[in-house]
């Protein structure tokens, strides 16, 4: 079978190696339908990504059809479509014992720490595996994965109906978080410093855009929310800069979830944290959260159709990352379908 591989930063390209066999009945041998490029993805590919080692097949957002499995509880049966999830945790460490699995100390993540799914055949836990209706698109299903993390943000911040909720960053992460802060009764706000991504925020119904650039986003804000700031701040973006900014943008007593992963350290002006009184909290990748992103999706209640901007094949996914990677800008979700 044919594999995206990374053999080094830069170095990327597509190998045929042994396909993959179910080792017990406890996996599930899927037929790679749907594959989506992440920012992760982009960041190994440029040597960035330190969680990542080489040579590493890539790839972390995986749909496909049941080809070999087992009796099982969940009624899974060959020929049926179904989403992965990438995190695979011990569940022995202090975290999985209190259900915080994707903080598993020993966690390895498809892509990062183990070989991925950028490959025409996996093997993966069928614990990790979820179902999905026959009639949802494949482009629609491998954006499953990436709505997860942005309903794990909305659930940390502890996101409330009525709510102003400014979101940092309108990439795929913050576009999907907007969404559910909709479907959550709450209002959402995006920043962000392109353009291109505010409007594309507004065709989806995102009913607030602010571009730091072109506008004063502490006055614009306050007009929004009548001078009370966001009661909650989603940073999405992993910018430092951004991270310095939230704290003018959060209301007092507010709560702040940080997402995007900054390259470095940020200081955080802790006399305004406290004088404020902010719960800040972190928000990494998800955890129980694929039945509600699968529920949301089917419902239509969240749209990704406009946030992807490109569907390649299998074959032309290597020259689509070294493109994201050198024009991030014109990007903001890429897809392959096989």
């Amino acid at each position: 079978m044919k594999v995206i591989t990374l053999d080094s930063p830069l170095k990327i390209g597509i190998k045929n190696i042994p396909m993959p066999e179910r080792k017990n009945d406890s996996e599930v041998l899927i037929k790679v339908r749907a594959l989506g490029i992440c920012g992760s993805d982009i960041g190994a590919y440029r040597g960035v990504n330190h969680t990542v080692s080489y040579p590493r097949i890539i790839g972390h957002e995986i749909g496909g059809e049941v080809v070999g499995i087992g009796e099982n509880s969940k009624e899974i049966v060959v020929g049926d479509r179904v989403v992965l999830e990438p995190c695979m945790p011990c569940y022995q460490c202090y975290p999985c014992s209190i259900g915080r699995t994707n903080c598993c100390e020993k966690l390895k993540v498809l892509g990062a720490q183990t070989d991925g799914g950028m490959a025409e055949y996996v093997s993966h836990p069928l614990s990790l595996v979820h179902l999905v209706p026959r009639e949802m698109e494949w482009q629609e299903v491998v954006m499953i994965e990436p709505l997860t993390i942005a309903l794990h943000a909305n659930h940390r911040a502890r996101v409330k109906k009525g709510e102003h909720v400014l979101i940092i960053g309108a990439g795929a992460i913050g576009l999907l978080a907007a969404q559910v802060a909709m479907v959550y009764g709450a209002i959402p706000v995006v920043v962000d410093v392109e353009e291109k991504r505010l409007q594309l925020a507004k065709e989806i119904g995102i009913p607030h855009t602010l571009h730091p650039v072109q506008g004063n986003v502490i006055q614009g804000l306050s007009a929004i929310t009548k001078g009370r700031m966001a009661e909650v701040v989603i940073e999405a973006s992993g910018a430092n800069g951004a991270v310095h900014g939230m704290f003018d943008y959060v209301s007092a007593a507010g709560r702040i979830a940080l997402v995007g992963w900054p390259n470095g350290e940020t200081p955080l002006p802790t006399a305004v944290i406290t004088k404020k009184e902010l719960d800040i909290v972190g928000s990494r990748s998800s955890v129980n959260e694929f039945p509600e992103a699968i529920a949301l999706l089917q419902s239509k209640q969240v749209q990704v159709d406009k946030i992807i901007s490109r569907v390649v094949s299998f074959d032309e996914i290597p020259d689509a990352i070294m493109n994201m990677a050198g024009f991030p800008d014109q990007f903001v979700k890429v897809v392959a379908v096989l």
